[in-house]
């Protein structure tokens, strides 16, 4: 199967406005590996310090499954930091 490159896909109108919902989500999802990569931390690990199973963390990850704000603010603090969110 020939694959399509991200650009290609966003020239698609209609793949690009559904894009555009999506991405909080995808920026948060983004946020949230970046901060446990950048932490040293499997997601093991950040079960163990949240309280959340591994399993979920995984779901979050991969788009599956939507997190609460407090979800999220225990994720953060399972990673030592804060939540932040903003509008703009």
């Amino acid at each position: 199967f020939p694959t399509r490159r991200s650009s290609d896909l966003l020239a698609d109108p209609a793949f690009a406005e559904e894009y555009e919902k999506q991405r909080p989500e995808y920026e948060a999802i983004r946020a949230m590996i970046a901060a446990r990569l950048d932490s040293n931390m499997t997601q093991k690990e950040l079960a163990e310090k949240t309280g959340i199973r591994q399993s979920n963390l995984s779901r979050i990850e991969n788009g599956t499954c939507s997190p609460t704000v407090e979800t999220l603010s225990r994720i953060a603090a399972g990673l030592g930091k804060q939540l932040k969110i903003e509008f703009y």
